[in-house]
């Protein structure tokens, strides 16, 4: 029988800072990256291989995959940073029946989302800002995506708490298996086989399938912290309601991702149509696929959060303060150095960047490449935001990690990107990325230089 790591053995409450952080965050964003590989894999042969309608295509379907994305990270990291706060507090059968409940509640929202998409399919992607042009091929990718859906929430929602339990190398061999299997059937299902769009989706789904099954195989063997039992599993409104609540923040700012698409997407269609310089359908591709290259930054920022957030939840259950500190010192400058680095290939690499995903017209090309330069602008400073709300949903302080991460999307950029347009049409859009950024950095700086000094007082 397996045996249980007490708490006086857990790592995380003594092993040096430094090594903690590297040995969990290396793993996260190892598989974050692969994840964001695969995702413009599948843009770079659908760019080859169809064209910018089907880059608009998969642009107009991924709300739904934020969407799901929302959802299973609020449950991940709400069960994982529970989990954790417990486990540092000591309260060892606390924290089974919270990881208990929450792995239940993955398993039925997946079923719930999947329902939902196929029964209002057409009306949503109509929503997301579909054409008539792209509409067809649109619902073809869609359809086949929503099928993953159930084993994309157990796949992300279990890493985190594998994460969580102390074992962040199978975490990341549970989500890049599924990545590597998408790259490698990619061309096959896509070209080999002839299946179009339609085989890029289904090396999505198939790759989703592959990494659920793992992680469940992991919760089947036997946790290293706490042991299950039937009862475990029996959903409890109290765990159900403290795991919403811790993840909330990272729901809020997967969900603002999803309106802003949403947004974005509608936004573009009209003004595109409008300008004398690029169409919607270049417009959307352009915007499409400079989304994926900045999910690579993303991947970087979060994973450094996702490995964060294990040692400030046990640490600051356990009232080791000064660890807190160390570690939240320790992932700023970590995102920063990450920032600059993009910020960096952003400016001096731009055509480069976007010719990746293949040929467009002259105006294609000049829209995709001022878009990068300009909307992205402030991406050196664009961590601060991530690194903050990580934090604050790790110690259990939801409501300021809710605003944090609401502050960018939400409150700043959804109004600038419905408001500039009206004066400056298509160029609005472009100029509303970094006004929003600059306005969220400065916040989080004042929250996060606030804390460091609360730390700093805090008796051990």
């Amino acid at each position: 029988m397996k045996r249980i790591q007490t708490f006086a053995e857990n790592p995380l409450g003594f092993e040096k800072i430094g090594k903690l952080i590297l040995r969990f965050s290396i793993p996260a964003i190892a598989s974050n990256l692969l994840t964001a590989v695969y995702n413009i894999v599948d843009q770079i042969y659908i760019g080859q291989g169809i064209g910018p309608k089907g880059l608009a295509a998969t642009n107009i379907a991924f709300p739904m995959v934020t969407i799901v994305a929302a959802v299973a990270i609020m449950l991940g990291v709400g069960c994982a940073a529970s989990f954790n706060l417990n486990l540092g507090a000591g309260n060892r059968e606390k924290a089974e029946r919270l990881a208990g409940t929450g792995l239940s509640v993955m398993a039925i929202s997946g079923l719930v989302l999947t329902a939902i998409f196929l029964i209002f399919l057409t009306p949503l992607l109509n929503l997301f800002g579909a054409t008539k042009d792209i509409i067809e091929i649109t619902t073809d990718y869609a359809f086949i995506v929503v099928l993953g859906v159930p084993f994309q929430v157990l796949t992300v929602g279990i890493c985190q708490l594998i994460r969580a339990d102390g074992s962040p190398t199978w975490a990341m061999i549970c989500m890049t298996s599924g990545a590597v299997f998408n790259i490698i059937f990619d061309p096959v299902f896509m070209f080999g086989f002839g299946w179009g769009i339609k085989g890029i989706a289904w090396a999505t789904t198939l790759g989703q399938v592959l990494s659920a099954v793992l992680a469940i195989s992991y919760i089947i063997k036997g946790m290293k912290t706490i042991r299950f039992s039937i009862r475990s599993f029996i959903p409890r409104f109290s765990n159900i309601a403290t795991i919403f609540s811790l993840g909330l923040s990272p729901f809020a700012n997967q969900s603002a991702i999803t309106l802003v698409t949403i947004v974005m997407n509608n936004t573009l269609s009209h003004y595109g149509d409008l300008s004398q310089f690029v169409s919607s359908t270049d417009a959307l591709a352009a915007v499409g696929a400079i989304s994926k290259i900045n999910i690579i930054f993303i991947s970087c920022s979060i994973g450094i959060g996702q490995g964060c957030q294990p040692i400030n939840s046990f640490n600051f259950g356990a009232k080791q303060y000064p660890r807190v500190r160390e570690t939240l010192k320790k992932a700023l400058f970590l995102n920063l150095a990450v920032g600059v680095l993009f910020f960096t290939a952003f400016q001096l690499f731009p055509k480069t960047i976007i010719s990746i995903f293949g040929d467009g017209s002259d105006e294609y090309i000049k829209f995709a490449t001022r878009y990068l330069q300009i909307f992205m602008f402030m991406t050196f400073a664009n961590g601060l935001q991530g690194v903050t709300g990580h934090y604050f949903t790790a110690i259990g302080r939801p409501i300021i990690s809710v605003f944090v991460s609401m502050t960018r999307q939400i409150i700043f950029l959804i109004p600038l990107l419905l408001l500039l347009p009206i004066y400056y049409g298509i160029d609005g859009v472009v100029f509303a990325g970094p006004i929003a950024d600059s306005v969220a950095a400065t916040l989080s700086t004042i929250f996060i230089l606030r804390e460091l000094r609360k730390l700093r007082n805090i008796p051990a």
